[in-house]
């Protein structure tokens, strides 16, 4: 009996693997034994093209940080030179060098004229180097207020002259 139970179990297997080859026969079994591992090169291109944008936006967010603390530099440079204006042009821009050097920033053009501090940076991030200039002095003196009219009601004021 024993003898039989494995043949009975032949027979299943074989059974089992003639469907199987029966059903690989069939036209859309045909179809997929073309496009066999078609998708591995659709996954393949598809995590390319994501790695060289995800590249792309990392090497913009790079400048973009290289920018804003080339902006950040400048200004405190330029603030620094304002500050030290009265004191000459060579301490002012020796000034504006320390607060630069502080912000990892190097100083490319000092120019002092009268209170006004004009200074440029670079700072070097990565492959990027970009360069900014900034100005820092006193405010110009505002104009003096024009006249204003009167609300409704009020008294007018006397004319000139009479």
């Amino acid at each position: 009996m024993r003898t039989r139970v494995k043949d009975v179990g032949a027979a299943r297997t074989r059974d089992r693997d003639a469907g199987a080859v029966r059903r690989r026969d069939r036209g859309a079994g045909a179809v997929r034994r073309r496009d066999r591992g078609a998708a591995t090169v659709w996954v393949a291109c598809a995590t390319s093209v994501l790695c060289v944008v995800f590249a792309a936006v990392l090497a913009m967010g790079q400048a973009v940080v290289a920018r804003h603390r080339a902006g950040a530099a400048a200004d405190l440079a330029a603030l620094a030179a304002a500050d030290r204006a009265l004191r000459g042009g060579a301490a002012a821009c020796g000034a504006a060098e320390h607060v630069a050097g502080a912000q990892g920033a190097e100083v490319v053009r000092c120019a002092v004229t009268g209170e006004v501090a004009d200074v440029t940076v670079r700072v070097r991030v990565g492959p990027y180097a970009p360069r900014v200039r900034s100005r820092a002095g006193p405010p110009v003196a505002a104009p003096p207020p024009a006249a204003t009219r009167p609300r409704e009601g009020a008294p007018m004021p006397p004319p000139d002259g009479g």
